[in-house]
């Protein structure tokens, strides 16, 4: 009977075990049913005898205040930084048996309370799964990653435009023909008698004339001289952006057979998505 200790563990005693470049799935981040997050991988428990991982640790605070469970690592589907579990539902986490860290587990005993737990009487049953063999190989899909430019554009304040006025103060002269009367006196000798008498009375009477004069008068109104319209146009211009991405290529031969970086070929039953990782060098 396999005993199962964690991949911490055999990563410190057992290292020819496992190799240099072992698939580590702790502080992933957990997604169960519909793909809803409930925490994070806090390890794995593998094989004392052949360092295969069997169960992922899975704390799943998303659901419960606080709650690690081992969960078979065949229900898991590994994308990048993510691990998914399509068919873990919250009651069903509900019914395992929380991990305890100082138990020493063996892989026939789990194998035993896993099909007590997903098999439980007291599950809906929609909730029951059925648990094979195969429930416990770690995921063996490799998936191919790549990157892609996604390029965004982002309007930015690229000038800015004030019009205002003030006030300029300038003197102007303004021409004005005006008109002013002046006396003009004119005496005239004559020599004809009357019958008034010097001293009379009328002897004083004076004669007023009247001088007028134009004057000018300034008055200012104010006018529209000029209209100021401030708009805007747009000018278009290709920039090109270079940055460099990588993506995966899958290490296969002509007949199809997995090789490594130099081309060894990779040749052992059971292989799975770990031992291509290795053998690849991630």
């Amino acid at each position: 009977m396999s005993q199962l200790i964690r991949l911490k563990d055999i990563q410190a005693t057992h290292q020819d075990l496992i190799g240099d470049d072992y698939y580590d799935p702790t502080h992933k981040t957990a997604y169960g049913i519909n793909e809803e997050k409930i925490g994070k991988i806090e390890g794995a428990l593998v094989e004392d005898t052949t360092g295969r991982i069997r169960y992922l640790i899975v704390d799943a605070g998303g659901w419960f205040s606080s709650k690690e469970v081992l969960v078979p690592a065949g229900l898991a589907r590994i994308v990048g930084d993510d691990v998914f579990f399509d068919s873990l539902t919250k009651t069903q986490v509900e019914a395992m048996e929380v991990y305890d860290h100082d138990y020493q587990y063996s892989y026939k005993e789990q194998y035993e309370r896993d099909r007590q737990a997903f098999t439980a009487d007291t599950l809906p049953v929609e909730d029951r799964v059925d648990i094979a063999d195969h429930s416990y190989d770690a995921p063996n899909t490799l998936e191919l990653l790549e990157e892609r430019l996604t390029v965004n554009k982002d309007r930015i304040v690229a000038g800015l435009v004030k019009v205002g006025k003030h006030v300029v103060t300038e003197e102007r002269n303004v021409d004005v023909d005006l008109e002013e009367e002046h006396a003009n006196i004119q005496r005239t000798s004559v020599d004809r008698p009357t019958d008034r008498r010097i001293g009379d009375l009328d002897a004083t009477e004076t004669v007023e004339v009247e001088l007028q004069a134009e004057r000018a008068r300034v008055s200012k109104e104010t006018y529209v001289s000029e209209e100021v319209n401030v708009g805007k146009t747009t000018d278009h211009h290709t920039e090109t952006v270079v940055e460099t991405i990588q993506r995966e290529e899958l290490d296969v031969d002509g007949d199809g057979n997995v090789v490594d970086r130099e081309g060894n070929l990779v040749d052992r039953d059971g292989i799975t998505a770990e031992d291509v990782r290795r053998a690849r060098g991630m």
